[in-house]
């Protein structure tokens, strides 16, 4: 049936008013127009299905639309808020769209951010764009925050301003110094330092790490507590390791 309506598309469906005769006639369900939707189809049959009920009113239809390879901003950007949420993060992560397109879904994400689930947050946190897991990186439940550390889309500046955040969670300090990922990279380890809301035991574990003159800013950085800034000025004066040795800090980052 797909590949029967996928011939008729192609061959019937070169502008608008033909391609809403053949929806009539065809009358095709949900899942087999997001089957054929997958496929390549001309643009014409795209409006037609976003003009054309009960097909317009169908969310699933509509993402099916949005994500063809010949859809154009003009005609998806408006098609965007009847999404579910899960194809408008499709949408934002697919990066043949449009950059308006894949912007305004992210947009259009993070306003419903408040009204998801937990469950929903979670999946989302999988497999969200930046912007979106700037926001995830600062929910309230470590699950949220656990699933996003992984993700692959995650850049480091986006850990590293979360780190900085005044109200940064403990599930994200924690789980950052944990994460094999992130605590392999020296900015993060360097903020987990400096951020007064780590726990002792993780900070104190990043300070051997440190560059010399990091150190030396970790100790003169007021309101760390006295302990951290003491063992970083305690590690800043010792010797340096002998030409050709170990570097203690590694890559700058």
């Amino acid at each position: 049936m797909v590949d029967a309506l996928h011939r008729a598309v192609l061959r019937e469906a070169d502008t608008v008013p033909r391609a809403r005769t053949l929806l009539s006639a065809e009358q095709p369900d949900t899942l087999l127009l997001v089957a054929v939707l997958r496929r390549v189809v001309p643009a014409a049959f795209l409006e037609a299905l976003a003009l054309t009920p009960p097909w317009s009113r169908d969310a699933r239809v509509l993402a099916g639309v949005v994500l063809s390879r010949h859809a154009f901003p003009r005609l998806s950007v408006p098609l965007l808020p009847s999404l579910f949420w899960y194809d408008l993060a499709e949408v934002a992560r697919t990066l043949r769209l449009a950059p308006p397109v894949r912007a305004r879904a992210e947009s259009l994400l993070l306003e419903r951010l408040p009204d998801l689930r937990l469950g929903e947050r979670v999946s989302l946190a999988r497999m969200a764009t930046p912007p979106v897991l700037r926001a995830l990186l600062r929910d309230a439940e470590p699950r949220v925050v656990l699933a996003a550390l992984p993700n692959p889309r995650l850049r480091e500046e986006d850990v590293l301003v979360a780190l900085r955040a005044d109200d940064a969670s403990l599930v994200l300090l924690e789980e950052a110094a944990r994460s094999r990922r992130w605590s392999e990279s020296y900015a993060v380890r360097l903020e987990l330092v400096l951020q007064k809301r780590t726990p002792l035991g993780v900070a104190l574990a990043q300070i051997t790490s440190l560059l010399r003159r990091d150190l030396v800013r970790v100790a003169e950085t007021e309101g760390l507590r006295p302990l951290i800034q003491l063992a970083a000025l305690r590690a800043a004066q010792a010797p340096e390791d002998p030409p050709g040795g170990p570097s203690r800090g590694g890559s700058g980052g």
